[in-house]
């Protein structure tokens, strides 16, 4: 029995939900469940006389904000692959994964250091292979993981890795390190308001010009990942730098989208 005034509100337990629906949404299924686990846990302790209007008061909340569930693509998910990563994380324990890599023409067992996980169109794991030590940090596709085993092992994790600063490297979640640097997008005047409600990266300036157009300048790589984003705002978006990914966006440039992003 929890006292009254340590009773959750329908406010506090609709933004519970929401947490968990956003996480079931990019993927990351252990913590969900996690969540999820814990979301039982409240409820249960909630006093008996309360429950009722909370669950009134919960379910208008959700209507009125309109909660439903996103439509669209996604990456197939293993609930067995994202709990097994989620516990290797927290150790940290050496991971085991039967993966198929792109120069792979079947799936191997390898055991990676897991160091963290990127988000994004696809969801990488970031990782050590501790049969190549040789200074690199490669990414795995979690949807390509076929099967995952915690090991007992424990690594230490490299003092010099942080995830956030090496995320910012990529528009993103793919790093390819002969693409990093300057990135320059020029919007038209019609599309500088809409582009500017929009953080493309976390490293952004924005510099708005005379005549209404609107540039965005940022460090990063990930040029295949810029150009599907980029194709979405049609001709309303010029690519200054780098050329190599203004020769992948121009030419497919089209001025009959009906909205912008």
């Amino acid at each position: 029995m929890v006292a009254p005034l340590l009773t959750p509100s329908a406010e506090e337990l609709v933004s519970l939900k929401s947490a968990i629906t956003e996480l079931e949404r990019v993927d990351m299924n252990g913590e969900a469940i996690q969540l999820r686990s814990l979301e039982r846990k409240v409820r249960a302790l909630i006093p008996s006389d309360r429950t009722l209007r909370l669950a009134t008061d919960e379910e208008a909340l959700l209507e009125a904000m309109g909660f439903a569930a996103r439509p669209g693509p996604r990456p197939s998910m293993n609930e067995a692959v994202d709990l097994a990563i989620s516990e290797a994380l927290k150790g940290p324990f050496e991971l085991r994964i039967h993966y198929q890599g792109r120069g792979d023409t079947k799936p191997r067992w390898r055991t990676i250091e897991p160091l963290g996980l990127l988000l994004g169109s696809r969801r990488y794991l970031v990782g050590i292979d501790t049969a190549k030590r040789d200074g690199r940090y490669r990414h795995y596709r979690v949807e390509d993981i076929m099967e995952a085993q915690v090991q007992t092992r424990i690594f230490t994790y490299p003092d010099e890795f942080d995830l956030g600063e090496y995320a910012t490297r990529a528009f993103g979640s793919y790093h390819h390190e002969a693409e990093y640097g300057e990135v320059i997008w020029k919007f038209s005047p019609e599309a500088a308001d809409r582009a500017a409600r929009f953080q493309f990266h976390p490293t952004q300036e924005i510099e708005r010009l005379d005549d209404g157009s609107m540039l965005v300048r940022f460090k990063a790589s990930g040029h295949l990942e810029m150009s599907w984003h980029l194709y979405a705002w049609g001709d309303s978006v010029e690519v200054i730098k780098p050329a190599d990914l203004a020769a992948m966006v121009h030419p497919y440039r089209r001025n009959d989208f009906a909205a912008l992003p």
